[in-house]
């Protein structure tokens, strides 16, 4: 099921590093997609739910061009993907071949897929680009995906970045890269985030009016009184 628009909005407002702090506190620690950088710099946040796909390493009788019109193919995926997720891809971390390129991202972006998420790499850079879908990947390579790839399945746990990613977690990136939020937490960390994120937002002002940061960031007891009364509470 999609995720309704207030989550999402909600989201869109609280960036990847307080969500990876207030995460923190909960005891997850690993929960940032390594290599997942956005293409381009200054991409809106993104929001979205995991649609997983999975590669495993090259074998020369499975991957070949033949593959890609096989039922288990990047392309039977894209065309099982709904309206909204965020395609999140196990690509191993290898970065000499190109896993999505502007064909099949393009065609992404005409079924109204939210964005791309791959600790691997893109290829046909300036055709991705033109695309219109946001892409975080961890480089750029001219050979195709059977290069180095076989394309195992989707919808099923990957490890993507180092993250065990499920279909159905939730998946935020921005500049700082990509986040997951397990599905099962989404609620906690609707009521938390926000607040996390309107606190340090009060402790820049403090910054800014020369605050020193001990008792400052973290708070102590007297600082979350300030902060409590600037809020009216």
């Amino acid at each position: 099921m999609a995720l309704d628009q207030n989550t999402i909005d909600t989201l869109k407002q609280v960036s990847t590093a307080t969500l990876t702090t207030v995460l923190l506190k909960k005891g997850l620690r690993n929960i940032w997609l390594r290599g997942t950088r956005p293409i381009r710099p200054g991409q809106p946040r993104l929001v979205g739910e995991a649609f997983t796909l999975r590669f495993i390493p090259a074998r020369e009788d499975l991957a070949t061009p033949a593959s890609w019109a096989s039922p288990i193919s990047t392309r039977a995926a894209i065309e099982a993907m709904p309206e909204g997720c965020i395609a999140v891809v196990d690509a191993m971390g290898v970065k000499d071949a190109g896993i999505f390129g502007d064909i099949l991202c393009a065609r992404m972006a005409k079924r109204n897929v939210a964005g791309l998420v791959t600790d691997g790499a893109v290829r046909d850079l300036a055709g991705v680009l033109s695309a219109g879908l946001p892409v975080w990947c961890d480089g750029v390579s001219a050979p195709p995906s059977v290069a180095g790839l076989t394309f195992a399945n989707w919808q099923e746990p990957v490890a993507c970045g180092g993250v065990a990613v499920f279909p159905g977690d939730i998946i935020v990136a921005d500049d700082d890269g990509a986040v997951l939020v397990p599905l099962a937490m989404l609620d906690e960390i609707l009521n938390e985030a926000p607040e996390q994120e309107a606190q340090e937002a009060w402790i820049m002002e403090e910054v800014d009016r020369g605050v020193p940061l001990p008792g400052l960031y973290p708070m102590n007891e007297d600082t979350k009184a300030r902060y409590a009364a600037s809020k009216g509470r």
